[in-house]
């Protein structure tokens, strides 16, 4: 575990899939409250593995405090980014795609995303990436201000079209 930011750090999500289930079910429920996210459980089944790591953010929160005594520290996991392999259909090379970025509200404008950014691009660099990569939403402004912000650019838009039963 080191530190990400001041009073956060940042450890390997080892193989908690119920915790990277449990964010993405949040993420998605933020954006689109009267869908039924339970499918979501076999895309953690199916993409989960040790080549596509999971880290997660840790603050300290202090259960109670009282004039005669302190009870000890619980850490409490606030954000996390979920990172994976994509293939650049144009020049074939391999590059990092980013699954989920998630910070819980009550944390969210204070670094933590921006640092994870940077977290998930120095360990794309060390494995010979030459790029990055995420979908988002348009109706999610927070998350595309912040890519932006980043230094994300638009290569593509993805299409959808509904068929009828």
């Amino acid at each position: 575990m080191s530190e990400l930011i001041p009073g956060y750090t940042i450890r390997a999500g080892g193989v908690d899939r119920a915790l990277l289930l449990k964010f993405m079910q949040r993420s998605y429920k933020e954006l689109f409250p009267e869908q039924d996210f339970s499918h979501l459980a076999s895309t953690v089944e199916q993409y989960y593995s040790k080549e596509t790591p999971l880290w997660l953010v840790n603050t300290a929160v202090e259960t109670s405090c009282t004039a005669t005594s302190h009870q000890p520290l619980i850490t409490q996991t606030v954000a996390c980014l979920w990172a994976g392999n994509a293939i650049d259909q144009v020049r074939g090379d391999r590059y990092t795609h980013i699954f989920l970025l998630y910070v819980v509200p009550e944390h969210r404008r204070r670094g933590i995303g921006t640092a994870l950014m940077q977290h998930a691009e120095d360990w794309a660099k060390q494995r010979g990436d030459r790029q990055i990569g995420l979908q988002v939403f348009l109706c999610n402004q927070p998350a595309l201000n912040l890519y932006k912000q980043l230094g994300y650019q638009s290569a593509s838009v993805w299409m959808v079209k509904a068929l009828a039963p």
